[in-house]
């Protein structure tokens, strides 16, 4: 059976990911951070695959990843973009009158800002995790706590979901990455994207050189992040994601960007995933 790191707690979007790409058929690993997720996949001492977020469609990107990513001997080996859907579970038998706390990440309460104005009698407290507010709930049969979460954490923790997607802006996504060790990697032959990282140097239109050469060799850039560069001020990592007709075209395009950029690495290159 594969095990697959997520992070979070049983219930977690992170796993409803690792399902969605790895199959039903999973042991999940909980990671108490984005850093002991990194840590423990790399080890490969209780699994060596893993499962990470990397974006979300409305908050944007999770910079602190791409840094773990870039400096870690993981590859990305595909993708997931999962639907954010936000659920209000309870204890079996609790109404939302009986209610007087809400708990859950400080993401999933602003993003359900909408329907708790309608109930202001519910004080909204802010906590580490989605699936962790709801085994809390659980655990300690708090009778006039709810929890804001996923579907699946409601099913794990016994809980009633007695309002289903109550986000403000149903069009939230997560896109997750499926991780495996270097020396593990094995490049589909459907494979159609690549995510890449590399450095300019510190001259007027080396971007612009390095983008132009991507294009004319059949690169479709789907996403392009800078991230600081923590030892040098004012100069930026740049990752990017694009998709590629042709393996061999995604040969020329890596080549042509050597004597371009510097410290060029390829992060991983795999199926593209849809919404």
């Amino acid at each position: 059976m594969t095990k697959v790191v997520i992070q979070g707690i049983r219930g977690a979007f992170h796993e409803v990911a690792a399902r969605a790409f790895f199959g039903q058929e999973i042991e999940v690993v909980p990671a108490l951070s984005f850093n002991a997720l990194f840590d423990m996949a790399e080890a490969g001492k209780v699994c060596n695959t893993a499962i990470v977020a990397i974006e979300n469609s409305l908050a944007g990107s999770i910079l602190g990843n791409y840094k773990l990513l870039n400096n870690s001997n993981l590859k990305i080996v595909g993708e997931v973009f999962l639907p954010i859907q936000q659920n209000l579970m309870v204890l079996p038998g609790m109404t939302i009158a009986d209610l007087n706390e809400v708990r859950s990440h400080p993401m999933a309460l602003a993003q359900c800002a909408e329907f708790f104005k309608k109930h202001p009698h519910i004080r909204l407290v802010e906590s580490d995790d989605t699936a962790a507010s709801a085994e809390r709930i659980a655990r300690r049969h708090s009778k006039h706590i709810g929890a804001i979460a996923g579907a699946l954490a409601a099913e794990i923790y016994g809980l009633d979901i007695i309002a289903h997607g109550i986000e403000d802006n149903p069009m939230n996504y997560t896109r997750f990455l499926a991780l495996v060790p270097q020396n593990q990697e094995n490049i589909s032959q459907n494979a159609n994207k690549s995510s890449i990282s590399f450095v300019t140097p510190h001259q007027p239109g080396c971007l612009s050189k390095a983008l132009t050469s991507m294009a004319d060799n059949g690169a479709n850039l789907t996403k392009i992040q800078s991230v600081p560069i923590e030892e040098k001020v004012w100069e930026y990592r740049f990752f990017l994601d694009y998709t590629f007709d042709k393996m061999e075209d995604n040969i020329l395009i890596i080549n042509q960007l050597q004597s371009i950029v510097t410290d060029l690495k390829i992060l991983g290159t795999y199926q593209a995933s849809t919404l």
